[in-house]
């Protein structure tokens, strides 16, 4: 009777053993694949699962969104610039049965199309396409890494490229554009300011033309400018219709002054008698 109770004991413990030994928990961002003697079985949602060891094999699929960072790539760009470029893929898988049996490794996978398509992509890009409109760019690594990973079950969320590493040689000769850029700039917008300023100034004399007075006025601000800087030298300027009346009388006035200077003075022209001519 004893040795039937032991067995029915270690019977009992074998039992439990097995029980414990083929519950699975599935965390709520897992699923999984289980295989029963080779044979795929639908995937396992979260929760207690009960798989039978040796007969049952499960693998677990992380559905979050993973971080992938690609290791620097050697390219040429499409004007044939070296550089050094590396880059981050956001994925995830959203077929884990798929991501199972349609490839080893999808991490691994994804990593090594993520690499070959930075480079290609890159290589059809000049260097200023690279350094100014990186957003295109990343678009169509995405667009172009997802396409090959769709069939896996992974889908690429976000491809950003996070650095560009070019020669130092090239970087100085970029200095040196984005100087000589700035510079014609500057140039353009001083001969614009000229422009305006000139065609302003054009509009002022037209209205201040239009009435003297307003002139005179101008006159006036500018010496109570001049006088409250307290200088001692003042240069005015005064418009050519004032002083010349002046101007055109002055041969007339230095003649004056010789001939008053002398004590003679010169006699008023007579005018000379015309021969008649009739008959």
């Amino acid at each position: 009777m004893s040795a039937w109770l032991v067995a029915g004991v270690v019977v009992a413990l074998l039992v439990l053993g097995v029980l414990v030994a083929s519950v699975r928990v599935l965390k709520e961002y897992e699923r999984g694949v289980a295989f029963r003697l080779g044979r795929l079985r639908p995937a396992l949602t979260p929760g207690l699962r009960l798989l039978f060891p040796g007969l049952d094999k499960l693998i677990r699929v992380d559905l979050r969104v993973v971080t992938l960072t690609i290791p620097p790539q050697e390219v040429i760009t499409k004007d044939n610039v070296p550089a050094r470029v590396n880059a981050v893929v956001l994925f995830q898988v959203t077929d884990p049965v798929c991501s199972v049996m349609a490839v080893e490794n999808h991490a691994v996978a994804t990593s090594q199309i993520a690499q070959t398509t930075l480079r290609s992509v890159v290589g059809r890009a000049d260097l200023d396409t690279l350094l100014a409109h990186r957003a295109d760019l990343n678009e169509d690594l995405a667009r172009t890494i997802d396409a090959q990973t769709t069939p896996w079950g992974v889908q690429v969320n976000v491809v950003e490229i996070k650095d560009v590493e070019i020669p130092e040689a090239m970087q100085r000769a970029m200095a040196r554009e984005a100087e000589a850029e700035r510079e014609r700039r500057a140039k353009v917008i001083n001969a614009h300011g000229e422009l305006q300023a000139s065609e302003e100034l054009r509009q002022a004399a037209e209205t201040l033309s239009r009435n003297p007075a307003s002139l005179q006025l101008r006159y006036l601000q500018t010496l109570l400018e001049l006088g409250a800087d307290q200088n001692s030298t003042v240069v005015f300027p005064l418009p050519i219709d004032i002083v010349g009346p002046f101007i055109d009388k002055l041969p007339h006035l230095v003649d004056r002054f010789h001939a008053n200077s002398n004590g003679t003075s010169r006699p008023p022209a007579e005018s000379t008698p015309q021969p008649d001519r009739s008959g």
